[in-house]
């Protein structure tokens, strides 16, 4: 489904990655850990297109989309809940909703999405009319994940989505995501809770300063032993 190859990338005079090349595979959950600074942000930015690489490609579906602008990647179907949210604060968490589904013309179409997101999330329905700046921050966090959901995206790129959380709040989002996942979403999650996020991932990728040093299953790279004393504490 996603395929980045040899992706240089930085800002400025800054370089962040070096030649970094992974995949993603339909239906997959695909995890890249690794510490602040490691550039998972960088990554998210330049398949969504918020970042244009110094080299290398991305292709989603057979089609390089290496120079498409942002909202042409979010129709194709790929969507970012990005580090820290970025909710619309002083509007209700309905109209949050609602402009995740911009590229959507068909009402109908609108409010299926919307009764989607709502079983999936039903704390927010009970809230749809509150001002989003006074959620909590799990239910900020909830909210900006089903913002994006209104896209209807064949990929979901999460971006540290469990960071600031109390510990019952990362259960519940993990969960989600599994949910999501289950339903047909495809994953590709950043995080630095890192036993959650190789528990639960198909495939997974250890970033460090800008390359890529380690790939392989999920669980099997709970078992390396660089990764257990690198980012497990073991």
């Amino acid at each position: 489904m996603l395929r980045v190859e040899k992706v240089s990338a930085g800002y400025g005079s800054l370089q962040v990655l070096w030649d970094v090349s992974f995949e993603v595979k339909e239906g997959e959950i695909v995890t890249i850990i690794g510490s602040n600074g490691a550039g998972k942000t960088t990554i998210a930015n330049v398949i969504t297109g918020l970042l244009k690489p110094l080299s290398g490609s991305v292709t989603f579906n057979g089609e390089e989309i290496t120079t498409l602008p942002a909202n042409e990647r979010v129709r194709r179907g790929i969507a970012l809940v990005p580090e820290g949210r970025e909710i619309f604060p002083k509007m209700t968490v309905l109209d949050n909703l609602l402009l995740g589904a911009y590229t959507v013309k068909d009402r109908r179409e609108v409010e299926e999405r919307l009764r989607w997101v709502y079983d999936i999330f039903p704390k927010l329905k009970e809230r749809e009319r509150q001002i989003a700046g006074t959620l909590s921050g799990g239910e900020q966090q909830m909210l900006a994940i089903a913002r994006s959901l209104m896209t209807n995206p064949k990929l979901l790129i999460l971006d540290e989505p469990s960071l600031g959380l109390a510990p019952i709040v990362v259960i519940k989002v993990f969960e989600i995501i599994e949910r999501l996942n289950r339903e047909g979403v495809t994953i590709l999650l950043s995080a630095q809770n890192v036993y959650r996020a190789l528990e639960i991932a198909s495939r997974a990728y250890v970033l460090e300063t800008g390359r890529i040093t380690l790939a392989g299953r999920g669980r099997e790279l709970l078992e390396n032993p660089y990764v257990k004393e690198a980012y497990l504490g073991v």
